[in-house]
C-alpha cells in the first residue's frame, strides 16, 4: 500500500544549502534556454545568435531566432513551469508521490473539452481552446477528488490514483470516439494533441499568462498550509489550517495551471510527475522549496526534451510530449515499486 508519508520524508543526504542547488538549477535553465534558441534544423553559431538578438535585421537568421525559436522557448518556459508546479501541488494535495495532473485525469478532461469545442462549436486557436480546457480540467479534478475521498477522512491515495486512471481512460475513449465521427475534427485534435511547443505564437501565449501567473502566486501562498496538511488533517487543524479551504484553493491552482498548459500543447506527459521528485532529491521536502524548484526544473525539462527532439530527427523533429512519455513511463514504474516497498 502507498503511504502518504513517503512523499514528505526528505531523501537521505539531501543538501543543506538549497541556495547552492537553486543556483545550479538557474544555470541549467539558462543553458536550456540557450540551447533552445540556438539548436534546430539550422544550428546557429554563438556569433550569429548574438547578432540576431542585439541587432536584428531582415536576414534569415533573425527570422529563425525571433519568429520561431524565441516563441517556442517562451512556450516551453510557461508550460514547463505550469506542469511542474501543478504536479507538485497535486502530489502535496493528495499526499501521493505518484500523482500528477495527467495521471489523475486532468489532461484527459481538458482534452475531451477541447475535442467538444472543436467538433461542436468550431473552436480554433489557443484563445478558444483554453476556456474549454479549463472547464474540462476543473470538472475532472473535482470528480476524481470526490471519488478518492473516504467519508470524512482525507483523500485516499490508492483510490485517488485508481479513480484518476479510470477517468482518464474513459475520457480519452470518449474523446477519440467524438473525433472519429468527423474527419476534420479528428485531424484538428490529432494535430493539437501531440505535445508540441513549436506551433504557438507569442500572441497566442499572452492570454494564458494571467491565468498561470495567478495560479503560481496562489500555489506559493498555500505552501505552509500544505506542509501542515502533510502531517494529517487533525494536526493541520490544530495548527490553524483549514484543510477544506486549502484543498479547494489547491484544486483551483492546479486547474489554472494544467488547463491552459494542455490547451497550448495538447498535453506533455509525466512532467508533473517527474519534476517534484527531482526537486525533492536535491533540496528536501519543504513545500515552498519544492514549488520553487519545480518552477525551474519544469521548464528546463520541457526545453531539454524539445531540443533533443529537434536534434535526433533533423531536419524534422520529435515532439517534446513524445520524449517525456518515453522517459516518464519507466520512471513511473520505478516510483510505484519504490512506494509499494516503503
Amino acid at each position: 500500500m502507498i503511504r502518504s508519508s513517503v512523499l514528505y520524508r526528505g531523501p537521505a543526504g539531501a543538501p543543506r544549502r538549497p541556495v547552492t542547488v537553486f543556483a545550479g538549477l538557474v544555470v541549467i535553465l539558462l543553458l536550456s534556454v540557450l540551447a533552445s534558441t540556438m539548436t534546430g534544423a539550422r544550428f546557429l553559431s554563438p556569433s550569429e545568435w548574438w547578432r540576431a538578438l542585439v541587432a536584428p535585421g531582415a536576414d534569415p537568421v533573425t527570422a529563425i531566432v525571433w519568429d520561431m525559436r524565441i516563441p517556442r522557448t517562451a512556450v516551453g518556459l510557461v508550460v514547463g513551469a505550469a506542469y511542474g508546479v501543478a504536479g507538485a501541488l497535486m502530489q502535496a494535495l493528495t499526499r501521493n508521490p505518484l500523482a500528477d495532473p495527467g495521471i489523475l485525469g486532468v489532461n484527459s478532461g481538458a482534452g475531451l473539452a477541447v475535442t467538444v469545442g472543436i467538433g461542436l462549436f468550431g473552436i480554433t486557436g489557443v484563445e478558444g481552446y483554453q476556456w474549454f480546457a479549463f472547464v474540462g480540467a476543473a470538472g475532472v479534478t473535482a470528480l476524481v477528488l470526490l471519488l478518492g475521498a473516504t467519508g470524512r477522512g482525507p483523500t485516499a491515495p490508492v483510490q485517488l490514483v485508481l479513480g484518476g486512471v479510470a477517468m482518464s481512460a474513459v475520457l480519452s475513449g470518449v474523446s477519440q470516439f467524438l473525433s472519429l465521427l468527423d474527419p476534420d475534427t479528428f485531424a484538428a485534435v490529432r494535430n493539437w494533441a501531440v505535445g508540441s511547443i513549436g506551433r504557438t505564437r507569442i500572441a497566442e501565449l499572452l492570454p494564458v499568462l494571467p491565468l498561470v501567473g495567478v495560479a503560481l502566486m496562489l500555489a506559493f501562498a498555500l505552501g505552509r498550509s500544505l506542509d501542515a496538511m502533510a502531517l494529517g488533517d487533525d494536526v493541520a487543524s490544530g495548527l490553524g489550517v483549514r484543510a477544506g479551504r486549502t484543498r479547494f484553493l489547491a484544486v483551483i491552482a492546479i486547474t489554472l495551471l494544467a488547463g491552459p498548459a494542455t490547451a497550448i500543447t495538447g498535453g506533455i506527459a509525466f512532467v508533473g510527475l517527474m519534476v517534484p521528485h527531482v526537486v525533492r532529491w536535491g533540496v528536501g521536502s519543504g513545500q515552498r522549496v519544492i514549488l520553487a524548484g519545480s518552477l525551474l526544473v519544469g521548464p528546463a525539462l520541457v526545453l531539454a526534451a524539445d531540443v533533443l527532439g529537434r536534434v535526433i530527427a533533423i531536419p524534422g523533429e520529435i515532439e517534446a510530449g513524445i520524449l517525456t512519455a518515453v522517459i516518464g513511463a519507466p520512471l513511473l514504474v520505478l516510483l510505484a515499486r519504490r512506494a509499494s516497498t516503503t
